[in-house]
């Protein structure tokens, strides 16, 4: 699907407020509102729109420890990977995980309660996970940006 101006407003408008009425959507892009709702359902069958969704405030959740974990794995058996990529897929501490390029295989965002409940992470999980040799904890003092807009 080619994108277009109007598609990336509409996009933008979505990510910052998913609540946005269609017809307040209609109007921030100039359109009609029968014509916006046509664009918004066209955007979400290409895929484009991939779901909708609430961001919760880790702090207001009790979730005051965050880190970037460096993970290193004992080899690249397929079999391993495959499982751990299904442990971690599991684990609600895990917000994010990336195969990546570069001296760690995987690079995960963690949170948890506190520091104590990340080391109950780390040893009751991470480190029971066969493909993994080791790990790089880094933790967050504080977040600059994140969950930027695509398509400003």
């Amino acid at each position: 699907m080619q994108l277009e101006p109007r598609d990336r407003r509409i996009l933008a408008l979505l990510q910052r407020d998913c609540r946005i009425s269609n017809a307040d959507l209609a109007a921030a892009v100039g359109m009609s509102p029968s014509a916006c709702w046509r664009r918004v359902r066209a955007l979400e069958e290409a895929g484009v729109i991939e779901r909708y969704g609430a961001v919760a405030n880790p702090r207001a959740m009790g979730l005051e420890f965050q880190a970037i974990v460096h993970v290193h794995l004992t080899r690249h058996d397929p079999d391993r990977i495959v499982e751990f990529n299904r442990a971690v897929e599991q684990r609600p501490e895990v917000q994010e995980c990336y195969a990546t390029t570069g001296q760690a295989d995987y690079h995960m965002r963690v949170l948890c309660r506190d520091l104590e409940a990340y080391n109950r992470f780390l040893e009751d999980f991470l480190f029971r996970q066969p493909a993994v040799a080791n790990a790089q904890t880094n933790m967050v003092l504080r977040t600059l940006k994140q969950g930027g807009i695509l398509a400003d």
